[in-house]
């Protein structure tokens, strides 16, 4: 595996940042998560325009275009002769010491890494997963705005590891209020009486890429959906459930908190979503070698 680090290739043994970077140091950076299918890179230009936005709201210079980054994305995807995978791009606030003020670090850290990942086995796609709900409560949305992307992920690391001990692989998490936000790595969306919710983003949820892309796939099947607060009732009443994400993809939820969800298997708005996905992941995207 090559690794991308500042315009250069490294093997992974030797893909290394300095332990003075401030990304290590403070989590002071932003990251965006990308996946390739059959050859192309999905949705690259909008995960790009979040990179890019999650930088300017934390007063972080790339130094780069967008279009460079484009470039440097898939030149890193070529390097490894990927037809397939998933890519991290990292860009955090660079070199410094230890201080906490950024002023004094010399210029950004752009890493790109591509990979093969599988989060989930492929009989949750199947068959569908158990989950919980989490203790930890996503940060305010107040604070550090949840359409920031960047390297903080603390509180859905606490959630995770709730979820391990729980013998589950993934946590839902709720805000202050107590209301449904997202879990800890993927968006989540409910079915009653045909029509999906999602929680809106202004509760503390990350506005996930796939998450809007299969909103859109929803409107393009006529199926109703809408962004409205809902709490964990709604969750457990739910007649479907399933989590969307570049990792994830679009996977159906069968249990939480030990209560079945709908007939305990995956439902038919999820099947019908999740199948629209795949076919179109398939044939859209920018080629990777053309």
């Amino acid at each position: 595996m090559l690794v991308y680090i500042n315009g250069k290739f490294y093997e992974k043994e030797h893909a290394k940042i300095s332990v003075f970077d401030h990304g290590f140091l403070y989590g002071d950076g932003v990251f965006e998560g990308i996946r390739a299918y059959n050859g192309r890179v999905f949705l690259l230009e909008e995960h790009v325009r979040r990179l890019f936005d999650s930088a300017k709201a934390i007063m972080l210079d790339i130094g780069l275009s967008k279009e460079r980054i484009i470039e440097d994305i898939l030149t890193t995807i070529r390097k490894n002769n990927l037809q397939e995978g998933y890519l991290r791009v990292i860009v955090t606030r660079g070199y410094g010491d230890l201080g906490l003020d950024p002023v004094n670090c010399n210029g950004v850290t752009v890493v790109i890494i591509a990979d093969k990942l599988k989060i989930y086995p492929q009989d949750f796609y199947e068959k569908g997963m158990s989950t919980i709900i989490s203790s930890t409560r996503k940060n305010n949305a107040d604070t550090i705005n949840p359409k920031i992307k960047s390297l903080n992920y603390l509180n859905n690391i606490f959630a995770k590891l709730e979820a391990r001990h729980a013998g589950v692989f993934e946590a839902i998490m709720l805000n202050r209020e107590g209301y449904v936000c997202e879990c800890t790595g993927d968006n989540i969306f409910v079915v009653s009486n045909g029509k999906i919710k999602t929680p809106p983003t202004y509760l503390g949820a990350l506005q996930g890429i796939t998450r809007d892309f299969v909103i859109g796939l929803s409107k393009k099947l006529n199926i109703e959906i809408r962004e409205e607060p809902f709490t964990q009732y709604e969750i457990y009443t739910a007649d479907e459930c399933f989590l969307t994400g570049t990792a994830a993809e679009v996977i159906p939820v069968i249990k939480v908190d030990q209560r079945i969800i709908g007939g305990g298997k995956p439902g038919k708005i999820t099947k019908q979503i999740s199948d629209e996905f795949k076919s179109t992941v398939k044939i859209q995207g920018i080629e990777i070698y053309k």
